[in-house]
């Protein structure tokens, strides 16, 4: 899967210029990759502090379980239902 990591900011900068354009041009091809191989999500341990309908998460389904145990959940009708 392509990721974007930002390289580090130069310290010069004359440099900034060119750092930038580089970056704008990684994220782009990021953006353009044909093929998504997978999603991670991280899995949380606590209701999101902000939220919102049509938001995916990952509980963890002991300190924090919206109702069905682990799982993917999505914020619909101001409830968490399990995918």
């Amino acid at each position: 899967m392509a990721t974007y990591e930002p390289s580090p900011i130069p310290s010069e900068y004359g440099a900034l210029r060119s750092w930038i354009a580089t970056q704008v041009r990684r994220i782009s091809d990021v953006l353009r990759s044909p093929t998504v191989l997978g999603v991670r999500f991280d899995i949380l341990h606590d209701e999101p502090a902000r939220f919102s309908d049509g938001d995916v998460v990952m509980a963890d389904g002991t300190d924090w379980n919206p109702g069905a145990g682990m799982g993917l959940y999505q914020r619909i009708g101001g409830a968490w239902v399990k995918l």
